[in-house]
């Protein structure tokens, strides 16, 4: 046999033996690590700190390649090391486990002791927000709604959102009696720093009391609270919504008054996980609360005035065939994102009829400086007439209770609310460049909830409105000045405008960063520069002002918008930068998508938008000259204008 065979016949062989020899026990799903080996002083350590015996030190022994989880009195924890603040006396288990490629495997609770009271790790707001400080106790019901803190008992929030430490936004709060029990407000959760750490909580359902009584720690640094012998208090009949009402749940919001815990909702319950907010106020102060009346909302207009005309009395106000309904919170905010029919149907719920919403519209006269007479048209075409006034908080009150279709099961019904019967409130006008009302938003007052149904009303014969109006708006009448703080960025095309990669910080005095564009005879021309918008028979213009090689300079030019390409088409170049390294940025933008020199994009840039411009200026951007023409254009040069104090 030859060497060459020889070898061949070894690689087989030795290839045979590798295959079918590889271990079984490799396959996922078996443990190699055993309940009996996670054992303090060979799996773990648990020591009391050399300086202060109220500090204990958790330390993992194993192998690197396990993932130490710990159970212990503060919580749940990961890592290699934990530590411990323990400020009562006592005796206290931890359960030390690894993650194995059979899941988590944990040893039998191990115990430490605790022998003195040590004051400085409950000599925090929290602690003292929550049970009233050491040596007090304090009390807590649940939230209904009226104490001008939570909508409700509870809240939901999105998981794949940020629900951390003053860091969340529900999106959905169903307002009081969401869960389904009216007992639960005779619930109460006690807290006390009276000789430890104690938790008392008193549940009371439709299916009976239930008391616990127990520990508790709270965990300053991560926001979050354990109990012992006890759980959050919540509404019993949903227990098997998820299987931790006790460990490490995420406290939200925790001050004097209020308390917000977040419990994650758990595919046990038959639903996708989400966050569950319970809403707590102390019981002190749910005791004291004396309510001052719903807040204004954002309407300021001179009501009687609005609702009709100065000449001729009488106005005639059709339903919004483009957002004929929503609801707002009591202070205006809209609580779904609806501009048009389609968003309606898209919800699967929310109905949207043409033909009913079509027929219905409101015609009021005014007779008097505070009232007048009424007429509603129903969807059926129907007229139900009367007479109204309004008041001081910008009340519409009826002679008579309103009620009637809208479309599907919403109806258009004024208010059964305590100091809102028969009312609407004038919630919110929107208005053109000239400030002409277009829409107005009539609000009926939920008589449990903080909130309110609105409905969109638009002027009878009205002219299609401006699609720039909200443009004009925000820009008629301000002057705006190149920001020396965050001059310029260069960012993706649109539409995102994503990336940039200045900042405040590469500008102002520090003229090293970018001394290639930014330098004080760069930033002296900034601050020389103004852009003053203004209105001139309905249509915008734009006045310029700056130093120009030193020598003053004005201009003044047109100002087209495309509204919905989201560009200013201005006849005259913009700043120039002569006389300053800073002299080959653009005044204008030869390499536009349209070809037009005069296009500049409104650029949504550094948290800038239409709405917030007034406090996170204007950015405008050209197509940036670094990329040769005819190549793709992939990045914008932005300019930043802050409004003028």
């Amino acid at each position: 046999m030859t060497m060459r065979i020889i070898k061949i016949c070894m690689i087989l062989v030795l290839g045979t033996w590798m295959f079918s020899c590889t271990p079984e026990e490799g396959k996922l799903g078996n443990a190699d690590v055993s309940e009996d080996e996670l054992v303090e002083g060979i799996a773990f350590t648990i020591e009391h700190d050399a300086n202060n015996p109220n500090i204990i030190h958790l330390t993992s022994l194993m192998d690197s390649k396990y993932t130490p989880q710990w159970e212990h009195p503060q919580g749940r924890s990961q890592g290699r090391t934990v530590t411990l603040q323990m400020p009562f006396e006592g005796t206290y288990q931890v359960k030390f486990g690894v993650q194995t490629r059979g899941g988590i495997v944990y040893g039998e609770p191990a115990t430490f002791t605790i022998d003195d009271f040590y004051a400085d790790f409950v000599n925090h707001e929290l602690w003292t927000f929550l049970t009233g400080g050491v040596g007090e106790s304090k009390t807590w019901v649940h939230d209904n709604g009226e104490y001008g803190m939570a909508a409700g008992e509870m809240d939901y929030a999105d998981p794949s959102t940020t629900v951390e430490w003053s860091n969340f936004s529900p999106n959905w709060s169903p307002g009081p009696g969401h869960t389904g029990d009216a007992n639960i407000w005779n619930s109460t959760m006690t807290f006390s720093l009276d000789g430890g750490a104690f938790a008392d909580v008193h549940n009371e359902s439709s299916g009976g009391t239930k008391d616990e009584s127990g520990t508790f720690m709270l965990n300053v640094e991560n926001h979050t609270i354990t109990f012992t012998d006890a759980n959050i208090m919540h509404t019993q009949g949903w227990d098997f919504k998820t299987t931790n009402w006790a460990k490490s749940l995420k406290i939200l919001t925790l001050t004097e008054n209020q308390l917000r815990v977040a419990v994650l909702r758990e595919l046990v319950s038959g639903e996708s996980e989400w966050w569950m907010i319970w809403n707590f106020v102390s019981k002190e102060y749910a005791d004291n609360y004396v309510p001052e009346g719903d807040p204004a909302t954002p309407y300021e207009g001179e009501p009687n005035e609005d609702l009709t005309t100065t000449t001729t009395t009488t106005k005639t106000w059709k339903m919004s065939l483009s957002t004929p309904y929503n609801w707002t919170n009591l202070t205006g905010g809209f609580l779904n994102n609806w501009t048009k029919p389609e968003d309606y149907i898209a919800t699967g719920w929310a109905p949207y009829d043409a033909g009913m919403i079509s027929k219905i519209s409101l015609t009021l006269e005014k007779t008097g400086a505070s009232g007048g007479n009424y007429t509603f048209t129903d969807a059926s075409g129907n007229p139900i007439s009367g007479t109204y006034t309004v008041d001081d908080i910008n009340n519409i009150a009826f002679d008579n209770a309103i009620s009637f279709a809208v479309s599907g099961w919403v109806s258009l019904s004024t208010s059964s609310a305590t100091n809102y019967e028969k009312k609407l409130r004038i919630i919110k006008t929107e208005t053109d460049a000239f400030g002409t009302i277009t829409k107005l938003w009539l609000g009926q007052r939920d008589p449990v909830k903080n909130e309110y149904m609105v409905y969109g009303f638009e002027p009878s014969g009205a002219a299609a409105p401006d699609p720039t109006a909200a443009w004009k708006n925000a820009l008629a009448g301000k002057t705006f000045k190149p920001d020396v703080d965050w001059f310029i960025d260069w960012v993706n095309f649109p539409p995102d405008f994503s990336g940039g990669w200045t900042s405040a910080s590469t500008f102002g005095d520090d003229y090293t960063t970018n001394g290639w564009v930014w330098t004080e005879a760069t930033r002296a021309v900034a601050e020389s520069a103004s852009l003053k918008f203004r209105l001139e028979g309905g249509n915008l213009k734009v006045d310029l002002t700056q130093l120009k090689n030193g020598v003053p300079f004005t201009a003044t030019g047109d100002v087209i918008i495309d509204a919905e390409e989201k560009i200013l088409n201005i006849s005259i170049p913009l700043v120039d930068y002569a006389g300053s390294p800073a002299s080959w940025l653009n005044t204008s933008n030869p390499k536009s998508v349209s070809g037009s020199v005069n296009d500049w994009y409104f650029v949504s840039h550094g948290g800038s938008t239409l709405a917030n411009i007034d406090t996170n200026g204007l950015w405008l951007g050209v197509v940036s000259n670094s990329i040769a023409a005819g190549d793709d254009k992939d990045e914008v040069l932005a300019f930043h204008y802050l409004v003028e104090p």
